[in-house]
């Protein structure tokens, strides 16, 4: 299944860094970007995981929690909290998911169903689709889905997320104001009903 823009994002239980969660209850009434990385410890997603932990604040202002994912186990991803901080200056301060079954990278559209197999045997070419990140409103849909290939364009995009989620959030309120100011006109006969 692939998500289509206003698509309701799939919920999910999954191991983090920061223990179990449940996405939708994790999510509350806030924006959250799940954004996902092939593989543990390779070198884009290594220096895209400190840059996130370093623009972080700037999520926190406008109320978007940011979550990672890895095909690896929570395990493998507390060791690599450490080299990335070493290596940018700054370790993850968000929940990174363990999808070692798959099942999010399934349900999100990343991987084809028939994937199966030790996440340890798995190479980042075999999880190059799971290179996405996705933008999530309050009320659970989709809004906009970045579907990353490479490390140039990664870059960009990690660097619009917060400006993502600003302009989507504006997009809904005025549509709401235009639809409200539509509505009162129609009540007083200035705008025909179509």
């Amino acid at each position: 299944m692939v998500l289509a823009i206003n698509d309701t994002a799939p919920d999910f239980e999954a191991e983090t860094t920061e223990g179990k969660i449940r996405f939708h209850d994790w999510i509350g009434d806030e924006w959250a970007v799940l954004f996902s990385h092939p593989k543990d410890y390779t070198p884009v997603c290594t220096t895209e995981l400190g840059y996130m932990a370093k623009i972080k604040p700037e999520f926190d202002k406008r109320g978007v929690k940011i979550i990672g994912l890895s095909v690896d186990p929570v395990s493998q991803h507390v060791g690599w909290a450490n080299d990335i901080k070493e290596t940018q200056g700054f370790a993850p301060n968000y929940p990174m998911i363990g999808d070692v079954d798959y099942k999010v990278s399934k349900l999100y559209g990343m991987l084809p169903a028939s994937v199966s197999g030790d996440p340890a045997k798995r190479t980042p070419a075999d999880n190059q689709t799971v290179r996405n990140a996705f933008v999530i409103g309050p009320d659970r849909r989709v809004p906009r889905s970045l579907f990353r290939r490479g490390a140039r364009q990664t870059r960009r995009h990690v660097r619009q997320s917060p400006r993502s989620v600003r302009r989507h959030r504006v997009r809904r309120r005025r549509r709401h104001v235009h639809l409200h100011h539509a509505r009162r006109l129609r009540r007083r006969g200035r705008l025909p009903r179509v």
